[in-house]
């Protein structure tokens, strides 16, 4: 991470997007301080070329981007003895979006391959999410298949794509930018004059991480753009390709 990152992280400021797919009701994966629906990782296991060509194997990451993630992201991929499986995105609720780029470093420094897809784990059919998220905990292997089609990408799955050395959204994937809102959460009342200035502090670290991913900082522009308007545009997948965001 870079140092102002980490140093949000450590004070607890962040730059939050709102989530589009509903925030998860599971419990925190974390201690006390980890809030419910917090991203999990596990290993999938699917059918031959389930996740590319000679790939069945991936890590799933699922829920919400907290101030802890990037330790349980370094966790599962120190646990692969050196494979180098593809990280399927799947992001839901409101995410912390300095950590958000985090992972997008971490994934690049491994040299981490991206996709945004859901997981759908065959032990999960018919239990409740709760019993799901038991099953998952641990961090697999477990039998699954991506479902790739209607998986929505907000600005904390751009950034964390980014970081991706091959990035794919599949076809009927959703890409769609919201604005962007600072949050203290060891001093929640961050004043209006610091809010302004942490945001465009934030943001010019954003479009220069972005840079470096080799991804089009045009992006970044349109969910800043809509900060605080309420509002959410999408960007149509004719303009992937063009915007870098893909690679494949």
């Amino acid at each position: 991470m870079v140092s102002y990152f980490r140093q949000g992280i450590v004070l607890g400021i962040a730059l939050l997007a709102a989530g589009l797919a509903q925030a998860q009701t599971r419990p925190p994966v974390g201690g006390v301080n980890s809030a419910p629906g917090a991203m999990i990782f596990y290993v999938a296991h699917g059918a031959p070329d389930s996740c590319g060509p000679g790939c069945s194997d991936w890590i799933a990451a699922e829920g919400s981007v907290q101030w802890d993630t990037y330790k349980r992201l370094l966790a599962i991929l120190d646990r692969q003895n050196g494979r180098k499986l593809p990280v399927v995105i799947n992001i839901k609720g409101n995410s912390n979006l300095n950590v958000a780029a985090s992972l997008g470093r971490i994934l690049r420094d491994r040299s981490i391959d991206a996709v945004v897809a859901a997981t759908e784990v065959e032990a999960c059919s018919g239990k409740s999410e709760e019993e799901c998220f038991a099953l998952k905990r641990p961090g697999g292997p477990l039998d699954a298949k991506e479902k790739p089609s209607g998986t929505a990408c907000d600005l904390a799955c751009v950034l964390v794509l980014a970081g991706g050395v091959h990035r794919s959204l599949p076809t009927g994937s959703h890409v769609v930018l919201s604005g962007m809102a600072i949050h203290n959460r060891l001093a929640p009342n961050v004043s209006a004059e610091h809010r302004e200035s942490l945001t465009s502090i934030f943001t010019d670290q954003f479009r220069r991480y972005l840079g470096e991913m080799g991804i089009d900082h045009e992006l970044l522009d349109v969910a800043v753009s809509n900060a605080g308007g309420g509002r959410y545009v999408e960007i149509p997948a004719s303009e992937w390709s063009r915007l870098h965001l893909v690679t494949q």
